[in-house]
């Protein structure tokens, strides 16, 4: 098979290596790429992930046998559909399907319409008419910016002075563009964080190991919401209960009520649970894998990929027997200091052939380039995503973390408490 995956960030990394590792798979390409895809795939970085034509044309002129779209504003912006009508077989939602990730308010209609357990909430398209609600509204509360805004449109106000600021910054000032046209106002919960991936084929679900996202910039959950900075695999916190509970009242019922509004779902879903004292409720769903939780998920997955994809699409996902490695695994973001606000880049990293042949270990790269030498170089906040597996998650982390100091570029910053909750178990 020749696979084109779209995407150029540390998730598209961690697929373009699932692929590799396939049987079935004998060539890879990536649009835009980076500099660690470019190792194990040909990438075309001239062409941007929302170039819809043009990523159509390059998959016919490269004859590939599956498309692979991975991020989110491609899919909610349809170019499945695009691809599809192209003839080309591809993996991921459509556009009515993406809408899931797209929307946070339809999210939110359609958990309320269909009894999926989730905060309760109010949606405003008026500032004003938010702001006269928050006044009576007990705080905290938690303001969402409807539309896509690279995992950061989510604001917790602590008190109605903040509550006023934020929605100031999101409906009024547009911090987070046109996702601020519309506002979802949510009770603020109380839990453990767990992230389940999924495998959807339209009607049947997989779930797949969970994990834990750590958002905040810096050590202790302090400033500001990133795309991420690190994750760890799996959650001791999501137990059996726990899954029984999902399984009946969040999993199956989201797949069901998406069909039932005939927006067939196929491709992955991301569910973002907060396990509250009340049990387990939906914080977000997003309409792909995680970006870092990939990183950790795919690399503890026994099947080969294709075969799993290959069934999404076909709608035989029930014949598949879902399995996972009985291990753990830590990914330690390496960012550039600043992000996510701002930040320098272009700088050389150096130590990556440490990595090279070194089993358990992997250096997922999610912001990197090449200069006009050929130097591997810094091009984004996020950087690497260093990922170790271990026996248990206290031993992943430390492989991990010993695995930081294998690579070096100047304004390296990370966080240095990822997993700690771990040790609260």
């Amino acid at each position: 098979m020749k696979v084109l995956i779209v995407g150029g960030g540390g998730r598209e990394h961690a697929i373009a290596a699932s692929m590799k590792k396939s049987s079935r798979v004998d060539k890879i390409y990536c649009v835009p790429g980076n500099a660690g895809i470019a190792q194990i795939a040909e990438c075309e970085p001239s062409i941007g992930a929302m170039e819809f034509d043009k990523i159509a044309a390059y998959a016919k002129q490269k004859e590939v046998d599956l498309v692979f779209v991975a991020p989110d504003d491609p899919l909610v912006g349809g170019l499945v559909d695009v691809l599809q009508s192209a003839g080309l077989r591809t993996f991921g939602p459509d556009k009515k399907a993406a809408v899931i990730e797209g929307s946070k308010a339809f999210s939110k209609d359609l958990m309320k319409k269909y009894h999926i357990p989730t905060a309760a909430y109010e949606t405003f398209d008026n500032p004003d008419e938010a702001l006269a609600y928050l006044e009576t509204a007990s705080m905290p509360v938690v303001l969402k910016a409807d539309g896509l805004a690279l995992g950061k449109g989510v604001l917790i106000c602590n008190t109605i002075e903040e509550a006023r600021a934020g929605v100031k910054e999101i409906m009024l000032d547009k911090h987070f563009g046109n996702a601020g046209n519309r506002m979802v106002v949510e009770e603020f919960m109380v839990g453990r964080e767990v992230s389940v991936l999924s495998f959807v084929d339209g009607k049947t679900i997989k779930t797949m190991t969970s994990a834990q996202d750590h958002k905040r910039a810096k050590d202790g959950d302090k400033g500001l919401n990133t795309g991420g900075m690190g994750t760890f695999s799996p959650s001791p916190f999501y137990t059996k209960e726990v899954d029984d509970f999902c399984r009946e009242h969040i999993y199956q019922p989201t797949v069901d009520a998406m069909a039932a509004e005939g927006r067939e779902f196929k491709g992955i879903i991301f569910f973002g649970l907060m396990l509250t004292p009340n049990g387990p409720k939906v914080l977000e769903y997003n309409a792909r894998f995680g970006d870092p939780e990939a990183q950790v998920v795919l690399c503890r997955m026994k099947n080969d990929i294709c075969d799993v994809v290959d069934a999404c699409i076909d709608g035989t996902l029930d014949k598949v027997d879902l399995e996972f490695e009985d291990n753990a695994a830590v990914c330690v973001v390496l960012a550039s200091d600043g992000y996510p606000v701002s930040y320098e880049k272009g700088f050389e990293i150096t130590g990556l052939e440490s990595f090279e042949g070194k089993e358990d270990y992997y250096c997922f790269h999610a912001g990197s380039g090449f200069d006009e030498k050929g130097r591997i170089v810094t091009s984004g906040g996020r950087v690497l995503g260093i990922t170790a597996k271990g026996a248990t998650l206290q031993e992943a982390r430390k492989k991990a973390y010993d695995a930081t100091e294998w690579v070096g570029f100047t304004n390296k910053y990370m966080r240095h408490d990822i997993g700690k909750a771990i040790d609260e178990v």
